[in-house]
């Protein structure tokens, strides 16, 4: 099964534009469209996430439980991430390093202005 996006609700969508574009470009992703004052898209070379106003009007909230990753291209890209998170003032919520149940993979975590949980992880490549 494939995604077409992710979106996340955000009540400060000025805060979420300024976080998304510093930590997603850290992947080498993009900004590639704003919807008003209501939300924005971002992606390597098409939208695949979005932060938006809750379309019913009452305030965003956090899934308990809910995690979105981000794939990285590398263990560098990881730690750009991350530190990009951190140096905007959000939470570490597991800092860079291997996960036993992803071999190879380095990984870490963080949450976003409205509270939601963010991982992001990377492989190296074995040349």
């Amino acid at each position: 099964m494939t995604f077409t996006h992710v979106t996340v609700g955000t009540n400060d969508i000025e805060a979420s534009r300024r976080f998304y574009d510093t930590v997603l470009g850290a992947l080498g992703w993009r900004r590639i469209r704003d919807q008003g004052d209501s939300g924005s898209f971002w992606g390597p070379d098409a939208p695949c996430f979005m932060a938006t106003r809750p379309r019913n009007g009452e305030a965003a909230t956090v899934g308990n439980g809910t995690t979105i990753s981000f794939a990285a291209p590398d263990h560098a890209a990881v730690r750009a991430f991350h530190a990009a998170a951190l140096a905007l003032g959000m939470p570490d919520e597991g800092a860079p390093g291997p996960r036993p149940w992803a071999p190879g993979a380095l990984a870490a975590y963080t949450r976003d202005p409205d509270g939601n949980k963010l991982a992001v992880y990377g492989r190296e490549s074995a040349t």
